[in-house]
C-alpha cells in the first residue's frame, strides 16, 4: 500500500532540498514530483527564452517525468491556467498535462486542481495547494510506500511546509474564495509581498507559527499525508 505526502513550500529552494533529501533516502524519482513557481529560475525571464516559448505551446510529457541525474535533473517549463509558467517534473506533472489538455477529469478546473482532485485530493486541499503555487510557492508530492512514510513526512517537515490550513483561512479572511484559473498570474512584486506577508506562517521546531500553536509533532507530520493507495 502507498500514501501520498504532500508539502506546499514558499521557495523553490526549500521545495528542492526536500526533493534531494528524498532521494537520498531511497524514494525513486520516479515516485516524486514537483511544481514549482519561481520567477528568480524561470526560462525566459528576460522574455527571450526559447523554452518559455515551446512551453506556450505545451510540453510533451517526457520533459517533465525526470532524467538519470534525479528528478530535478529532468525540470521542464509548463503553462498552467492561473498560473503561468512553472517548473515542473515527475507523476503529478504529467497529469497536469492531461488535465489542461482535458484529457483527465477535472481538467476545466484550471490544470493543477483538476490533476490532484484527479490524484485523489479534495477540493479545499487542491484549491490551497493551486493557490500557493500560483502565489509563487512550490509543491512536492511523493507516492511513498507504508514503510517509508514515518521517514519521508520527517523530510518533507524538515524543510519548513506551509501549513495548507492556516494559509487557507488567511486568503479566506483575506477574501479569497478558491483558485481562479482565468485570474492572472502573480508577477514578482506580488510574489515577494506575500513571502514577506508570510515569513513567519510556516513549520517551525516543535510547534507550528500561526493561528494554531499547539498542533503536535505527529499532527505536524500527519497533516502532509492526505491519500491512500492514489491510482496508476
Amino acid at each position: 500500500m502507498t500514501q501520498t505526502i504532500t508539502g506546499l513550500y514558499d521557495s523553490y529552494d526549500a521545495a528542492s532540498a526536500a526533493v534531494t533529501d528524498l532521494e537520498a533516502a531511497g524514494i525513486p524519482a520516479a515516485n516524486i514530483s514537483l511544481i514549482a513557481n519561481d520567477l528568480d529560475r524561470r526560462p525566459g525571464n528576460d522574455g527571450e527564452s526559447a523554452a518559455l516559448e515551446d512551453a506556450g505551446k505545451g510540453v510533451s510529457i517526457g520533459a517533465v517525468v525526470g532524467g538519470a541525474g534525479g528528478l530535478l535533473a529532468g525540470l521542464g517549463v509548463l503553462i498552467v491556467p492561473g498560473i503561468g509558467p512553472v517548473m515542473a517534473a515527475g507523476w503529478l506533472a504529467t497529469t497536469v498535462i492531461g488535465a489542461i489538455g482535458g484529457a483527465v477529469v477535472g481538467g476545466a478546473a484550471g490544470g493543477l486542481v483538476g490533476a490532484l482532485t484527479h490524484a485523489g485530493f479534495s477540493e479545499e486541499h487542491a484549491n490551497v495547494y493551486a493557490e500557493g503555487v500560483r502565489r509563487g510557492g512550490a509543491l512536492v508530492t511523493a507516492r511513498i510506500d507504508d514503510s517509508h512514510v514515518a521517514a519521508a513526512q520527517k523530510i518533507l517537515a524538515a524543510h519548513h511546509p506551509i501549513d495548507p490550513e492556516s494559509r487557507g483561512a488567511a486568503w479566506r479572511a483575506a477574501g479569497w474564495r478558491g483558485f481562479d484559473p482565468a485570474a492572472p498570474a502573480y508577477t514578482a512584486d506580488e510574489v515577494a509581498g506575500e513571502r514577506r506577508t508570510f515569513a513567519e506562517d510556516r513549520f517551525r521546531g516543535d510547534t507550528m507559527t500561526g493561528e494554531d500553536t499547539t498542533m503536535t509533532e505527529e499532527e505536524r507530520l500527519r497533516s502532509l499525508t492526505h491519500r491512500q493507495a492514489p491510482p496508476a
